[in-house]
């Protein structure tokens, strides 16, 4: 019904549960229970109490049913009195998200099921038929009642599925088809079917049968908890969103009625579980649906699960109980610190049971030693302490500290401790925990255990300089006598990094040998290839010097134990692409760099163009550290795209396109990598000159325009073969290449006309130049030819399939005026230059600028203009006007002029030439 989910039949006498409001409701929150008689003659209705009765302590909610009272609604009712109302008007604390820095679940889940196996047979009980209480009549108890009752005894009646003798791995199968069956009934509209799926897998985690798997078992299970919480959640929160999304950050005042009523229904189908374990793993999993009734709910619920906890006896399946509580409470409400301190004290108050009889009795029946069984409580104790442990003040370590010594120094908790507090509060305690560790039981946990677990965190931070070597004798003093092989290697290549950060090559040479001792004997050091390996890595990360790495007496032994082929070569490797980063001396760096690119250069995959591309990824990925080489692949590309362009001309061009495109990526994605800002430039041009000639019009702009970007970087001076020279004439030959470039570069439709040409300009004009420089005018006598050819109406030189501006402007006047005011602003730059220069004395520079822009007006501009051929002539003027200028140069200059004046349609050079005279020298 859409009503109250519990409806009684009208009686003389009968229950009135009074109404509370759904913003202070939680099904199991004590509510007041008013037994009232209804008056003779009232109105239908209507009620008055002529005698009430309360009780502080509800009755048993099972055995209520023979008194025919509703056994959920009298499982919830208490004094209103016993718990006061959380005050609306006090700043609830707003619960913030745990963030990165939280090493969430899922990440641990691989690790704990890939550790914790077993070859054991293992069974599934899943008993799906009625297991209600013979009923007292049907009278005595309502109809609603009855049927959420039946419903969660009654999936399939009589029916019991028992799976014997699976193998890990078939468990797991069949835990996941389980988890499938859920999602089927429950997208099927089965919903009792899906409660009780989870409730039949809940229970299966009571069995400890096979203790050595039970902590997957709990991962596997837990699987199926969480979704259920999920499909839950979702489907309570779907209800709210209509007509719009309900926000995250939602209150219960945005939730609706039936919404809550569905929230409230859940509630009591699962407090009607009869088993205290499943009850809770399943309330737990839809904790956050609590959000829905009530603001406070979740912070009332936590202390309520953790309480009935208490009431597990195998300390195993507690422990990971409130694992789980925690794994849901630090989701939805990490702020609730005082649960999870709750949680992790109420687990040490269980500790005497681990060695109690009954313990004792369960792994002596299953042949488990003690060391075998505690570690099955590390991931529990661990995840406790990770959720306390995050974002916790350093004094909440000594406190922990503390307890742990109060409790005999108990190895388990010590290691948890250890592994869950940040590595820079266990470092500056390392003394203390070492006194710790040696206090220890070694029969409980082995010592070398939590040697491990203190070297994990001192490789990530470290401890005061004065104990450094304290503690590294006092660890290895224990590591040394460790007799497994597979122990002590574990440990010990944790602890080679601390060696390695704070000592010499003495004391790492003293770690190798003690390796060698140990894992010689019977070649167990074939079945610790990765650990081996693991100590390889972590010497070259801190030994680059290989005249020191080498001298080490143990070094070339300990590469003796690697026997297998692939190995040897996958460590020989590592070493080599150490020594080659390690490189130092330039000579020998360009000594292997060209033996690499002669390799390169050989390289050919024929016409598998793609191959070739991967290679050079490879290549790139492998040689990072070598310019030279990287410089050399660059090349290499380019030349494939076009070779790939050449060859595939008029097939496959759209996959032809594709492969140019990548080609550029590459290029585009490397050229960022080199340090030589003259490499970049020249490389970015050249890769922009490709794309343009495949018709990538948008590569080769962001080719150019990257050029152009990276211009202000240029240094005034460079080192050439170990001598600093001045950078200019390099900047000037790359701008030149630049402009001659530009001509068939088609202007960009959403940048405006010749953007690239003002941008090269504007960063010419920002550029610091030397003092007493004419490079940057030179820049601008060199753009006017540019200039000039770009208002012809054919261009000298174009791309074939590619429309230059002569195309796209087809000589408009607007484009034509846009050059000229261009050139008119140039020159008059280069005019004024000329003037100060007059001024500095500066005559001989003067004259060579001034003949050079004579060269260019007389090549390029239109002389027949009375004051451009005045202009030309005052140049000429000035270039000798102090002498400076070359007179084979002027004879031949003049010599032209006069031939081009004899031509048909040059006439108008003779009264020019008859202006420009030679000044003979004195």
């Amino acid at each position: 019904t859409a009503g109250c989910p519990f409806h009684h039949r009208p009686s003389a006498s009968c229950l009135t549960v009074a109404l509370v409001e759904f913003g202070d409701y939680h099904p199991l929150k004590p509510i007041m229970v008013t037994d009232t008689k209804t008056r003779h003659g009232a109105r239908k209705g209507s009620t008055s109490s002529s005698s009430s009765s309360s009780s502080s302590v509800p009755p048993d909610p099972l055995s209520s049913m023979l008194d025919g009272t509703d056994p959920l609604s009298m499982f919830a009712a208490a004094s209103a009195s016993e718990t006061p109302a959380i005050s609306r008007s006090r700043k609830e604390k707003e619960e913030e998200a745990v963030g990165a820095d939280f090493e969430p679940w899922s990440s641990k889940r691989g690790e704990i099921l890939a550790r914790f196996t077993t070859t054991e047979k293992l069974s599934i009980n899943l008993f799906m038929g009625s297991d209600r209480a013979p009923s007292p009549g049907s009278s005595a108890v309502s109809e609603k009642v009855r049927t959420r009752l039946e419903e969660l005894d009654d999936l399939e009646e009589g029916s019991q599925r028992e799976l014997l003798n699976l193998s890990q791995q078939d468990y797991a199968n069949r835990i996941e088809e389980l988890n499938q069956s859920l999602k089927e009934a429950w997208a099927s509209d089965q919903k009792v079917k899906a409660l009780k799926i989870v409730i039949q897998c809940s229970k299966l985690l009571s069995d400890t049968s096979v203790i050595q798997f039970y902590p997957s078992k709990f991962v596997l299970i837990t699987d199926i908890l969480d979704t259920f919480g999920q499909l839950v959640y979702d489907r309570i929160w779907s209800m709210c969103s209509d007509p719009r999304p309900l926000p995250d950050s939602f209150t219960v005042d945005d939730v609706n009625d039936t919404a809550k009523e569905t929230c409230l229904n859940w509630f009591f189908k699962i407090a009607s579980i009869r088993e205290l374990l499943p009850r809770l793993y399943v309330e737990a999993a839809i904790l956050k649906c609590n959000r829905f009734l009530n603001k406070s709910g979740i912070q009332e619920t936590l202390p309520r699960l953790t309480a009935m906890i208490k009431g597990i006896g195998d300390p195993l399946v507690a422990a990971y109980t409130r694992a789980y509580l925690c794994r849901v409470g630090v989701e939805v409400a990490p702020h609730l610190k005082d649960s999870l301190n709750q949680n992790f004290f109420d687990l040490l108050g269980t500790f005497r049971q681990i060695g109690g009889e009954s313990v004792r009795k369960q792994l002596a029946l299953q042949r488990v030693e003690a060391p075998e069984y505690l570690t099955l409580y590390s991931p529990a104790i661990s995840w406790i302490l990770q959720c306390i442990a995050y974002r916790a003040p350093e004094p909440l370590l000594t406190e922990m500290m503390e307890r742990c010594k109060k409790l005999g120094n108990n190895a388990l908790l010590l290691n948890s401790v250890m592994r869950a507090f940040r590595p820079e509060f266990v470092a500056d305690r390392a003394t203390d925990f070492i006194g710790m560790i040696k206090d220890c039981d070694e029969a409980g946990f082995p010592k070398h255990l939590l040697f491990g677990s203190l070297g994990r965190s001192l490789a990530c931070a470290d401890p005061p300089e004065s104990e450094r070597l304290t503690i590294l004798n006092e660890a290895w003093k224990v590591i040394t006598k460790v007799r497994s092989p597979r122990d002590y290697v574990n440990c010990a290549e944790i602890w080679v990094e601390f060696t390695c950060r704070h000592f010499t090559k003495r004391e790492v040479n003293t770690i190798l040998a003690d390796i060698i001792k140990h894992m010689t004997p019977d070649r167990a050091f074939e079945d610790a290839y990765s650990q081996l390996q693991s100590v390889i890595r972590k010497i070259l990360t801190y030994f680059h010097d290989f005249s020191v790495l080498f001298s080490m007496e143990r070094f070339l032994p300990f590469l003796d134990m690697f026997q297998k082929d692939s190995v040897r070569v996958e460590v020989c490797r590592s070493i080599m692409e150490i020594f080659i980063n390690a490189l130092t001396l330039e000579d020998e760096r360009r000594s292997l760099a060209l033996l690499i690119i002669g390799f390169i250069r050989m390289v050919s995959f024929g016409r598998d163009f793609e191959q070739q591309l991967s290679f050079c990824v490879e290549a790139r990925a492998t040689f990072c550290n070598l310019e030279p080489v990287l410089v050399q692949l660059i090349h290499t590309v380019n030349q494939l795209a076009m070779e790939t362009r050449r060859v595939m001309r008029g097939s496959h061009s759209r996959k032809t396109a594709a492969f140019v495109r990548a080609c550029a990526a590459y290029s585009f994605i490397t050229i960022p990598s080199l340090s030589s800002i003259f490499s970049r430039l020249s490389l970015y041009l050249l890769s922009g000159q490709v794309a343009l000639a495949n018709q990538c019009l948008s590569q080769a702009d962001a080719f150019l325009k990257a050029a152009v970007s990276i211009l202000p970087e240029v240094p005034r001076s460079i080192s050439v073969e170990g001598k600093l020279r001045s950078s200019e004439s390099f900047l000037l030959d790359f701008t030149n290449n630049f402009l001659a470039m530009l001509l068939v570069v088609p202007d960009h439709p959403e940048h405006g006309v010749l953007y690239l040409v003002r941008g090269l300009l504007n960063m010419v004009q920002d550029y610091t130049w030397e003092d007493n420089s004419d490079a940057k005018v030179r820049v601008y006598v060199s753009a006017l030819p540019l200039l000039a050819a770009m208002g012809q109406e054919t261009y000298v030189y174009s791309v074939p399939k590619v429309d230059s501006n002569e195309t796209l402007y087809g000589g408009d006047p607007k484009f034509l005026s846009e050059i000229n005011k261009l050139c008119e602003t140039l020159i008059g730059q280069i005019l004024d230059h000329l003037k100060v220069l007059g001024r500095d004395e500066g005559t001989r520079r003067q004259g060579a600028l001034a003949f050079s822009l004579f060269g260019v007006l007389l090549a390029h501009g239109d002389l027949r203009n009375n004051k451009l051929s005045q202009l030309a002539v005052n140049l000429w003027n000035l270039s000798h006007k102090h002498g400076h200028c070359e007179p084979r140069v002027s004879v031949r200059t003049l010599e032209f002029v006069k031939h081009q004046a004899q031509q048909p349609d040059m006439s108008h050079l003779s009264d020019t030439v008859q202006r420009l005279t030679l000044q003979s020298r004195t």
